[in-house]
């Protein structure tokens, strides 16, 4: 499965280490950036090019990784078609949602409230959990992407 991942200056060191645990399960992980720590980087540079890539790419994700989370998802979700969720901690069926209900394809990380094992958990679950392709949740999706 090809993953597009990106991050700003805080999301950094865990993009660094969920590219290597993505690999290591065997998925083409494409870094869109930075791919270098830059202090004064901007986030909606590194996301939005993974979005537009993601959407791009049919059947593809992206991981956008930031302080939050939340900022990285806003860049993600201007890109039409991208549908990024937000994970930083607590329970992991709001990421099994994200997917289930929602056809999530961006999942954003908040750095700062997860360790890498969290990370590591809730984009494995993300990764392996299917959409539902329920009729009233392709509905409301076609609604999003045509908005």
């Amino acid at each position: 499965m090809r993953i597009y991942i990106a991050s700003d200056h805080a999301g950094f060191e865990l993009k660094t280490a969920l590219s290597a645990f993505l690999q290591s399960n065997e998925h083409d992980v494409v870094d869109v950036g930075p791919h270098a720590f830059d202090p004064h980087d901007d986030y909606p540079d590194f996301c939005m090019a993974a979005a537009t890539a993601v959407v791009a790419d049919a059947g593809s994700f992206g991981i956008v990784i930031g302080l939050s989370g939340q900022g990285e998802a806003m860049a993600a979700n201007r890109v039409q078609g991208a549908r990024a969720a937000v994970f930083y901690g607590g329970p992991e069926e709001i990421v099994t949602l994200s997917r289930e209900h929602n056809d999530a394809n961006v999942l954003s990380l908040g750095a700062k409230f997860l360790t890498i094992e969290e990370a590591q958990a809730a984009v494995a679950l993300w990764l392996a959990t299917p959409f539902s392709q329920g009729e009233r949740h392709l509905r409301r999706i076609t609604k999003l992407d045509h908005a």
